[in-house]
């Protein structure tokens, strides 16, 4: 079974001999050295390029390890290259090439040459590149598969079939190949702990190693909660356990670094600005959440709520958790301030969509409650209410747009559905 990555390898495509450093960003195991090994390079081959011009290295292959010294492979690609014609230079896991900044900022002052790499950490590839690079860097982040990918490359599956493998096992590629549950939980909990835990420890030589697998537990637990570092660690000395706000922040940008976990922030819709901590955060992939919690703490819920994130960042959207002040009054006639939440506010460009995920919307004063922050506000922007059950879209009065879930996830086209 082979997956297309469309939208990927159409962003690679239409990058081409920009003069940028095409980065390939995102969590491990996700298809980045598919993407770009196989999809992107049966791309250049189609388009005319010949295997001459294409010069790939899996830098994670121990038989390339003489390349993650810098010099040797500035000289390696330095002596591949002729003055006749254009190459493609194809690196895959670039941070573990010791100074590899001077590596691609030598090569890009050549003409012939257009270079992508990939990686795995986003403070080697962001921070360092696209700042080292000032500008000349071009970020493609990469997401596990989506469920409209699952459903292209399975159609003889039904919806719900797809939902509960999806929102157990999540979207990476291996996962989804294995066909024997059990098979499928077993390579997700080898994988979390093998990989992307103990990548995260190695790299950043984490010694308290129970404390931090503590709190990767507690975020696996409470995704799309409220919290802050400070609140963390008073959840851990309420348990007897020691563990400052600096560290338990540093551990929390470990995680965002290795692309296990995203931070969404809260946004003031009528203020228009940021509030600051508490966050919330959401798993890059439910598979490895669940598999954190050996598959014991499945609340379809909270899981939806993450999909439904990931989705919108698939998309191209920023997303923060919307923020409404409101002053109403209490049973005994007096005004109070509150604050009442909007569970998504998502940017596109010039575009802006005010999201709230209900997982069961049986009557009318349900749809009240889900639908009374989105009346709170006073502009032109669309507001979807998105439900688990499978219902037709529809507009109500208020011209809110009520869509299922299987609607908002297998049509691209849902944001902006008439």
């Amino acid at each position: 079974m082979q997956f297309s990555r469309k939208q990927y390898l159409n962003e690679l495509i239409s990058r081409k001999h920009n003069g940028m450093i095409k980065i390939i960003s995102g969590l491990r195991r996700s298809g980045k050295s598919y993407l770009l090994f196989n999809l992107f390079k049966e791309h250049l081959l189609n388009s005319g390029v010949t295997e001459n011009q294409i010069i790939s290295i899996a830098l994670d292959d121990y038989e390339n390890r003489n390349f993650l010294n810098s010099d040797v492979l500035y000289q390696y690609v330095k002596e591949r290259i002729d003055n006749s014609n254009m190459h493609y230079l194809l690196l895959d896991e670039i941070q573990l090439v010791s100074n590899f900044e001077s590596v691609l900022n030598g090569l890009l002052r050549r003409s012939n040459i257009d270079i992508y790499v990939t990686g795995s950490n986003s403070r080697f590839l962001v921070s360092d590149v696209i700042t080292e690079f000032r500008g000349r860097g071009d970020e493609i982040r990469i997401y596990p598969l989506s469920i409209s990918e699952l459903h292209e490359a399975y159609p003889q599956k039904s919806w719900d079939e797809l939902w509960s493998e999806y929102s157990n096992f999540g979207g990476l590629p291996q996962a989804v190949l294995i066909n024997d549950i059990n098979q499928k939980r077993k390579y997700l909990n080898q994988l979390f702990e093998a990989t992307y835990f103990r990548d995260i420890i190695d790299r950043y030589k984490i010694q308290h190693i129970e404390q931090f697998g503590q709190l990767v537990d507690f975020v696996a637990s409470s995704i799309g909660s409220l919290t802050n570092s400070h609140k963390l660690s008073n959840t851990f000395v309420s348990k007897g356990i020691k563990l400052s706000d600096d560290t338990v922040s540093k551990y929390l940008a470990y995680m965002q670094d290795a692309f296990m976990i995203s931070q969404a922030k809260r946004y003031d819709i009528r203020g228009r600005q940021y509030i600051g901590s508490p966050y919330k955060y959401y798993f890059t992939d439910v598979g490895l959440r669940n598999a954190r919690l050996n598959f014991r703490q499945y609340e379809e819920t909270h899981l939806m709520e993450n999909v439904i994130y990931n989705e919108l960042l698939r998309r191209g959207c920023e997303v923060d958790v919307g923020v409404i002040e409101i002053v109403e009054r209490n049973t005994e006639g007096k005004q109070e301030h509150k604050r009442i939440e909007v569970d998504f506010v998502a940017n596109r460009g010039s575009e802006r969509y005010y999201i709230q995920s209900a997982f069961a919307m049986p009557d009318e004063e349900k749809l009240k409650q889900e639908e009374r922050p989105l009346l709170k506000i006073y502009d032109s922007f669309r507001k979807i209410i998105i439900v688990q059950s499978n219902i037709l879209p529809w507009y109500n009065d208020n011209g809110t747009l009520i869509m299922s879930l299987q609607e908002f996830l297998t049509n691209e086209n849902s944001l902006t559905m008439r």
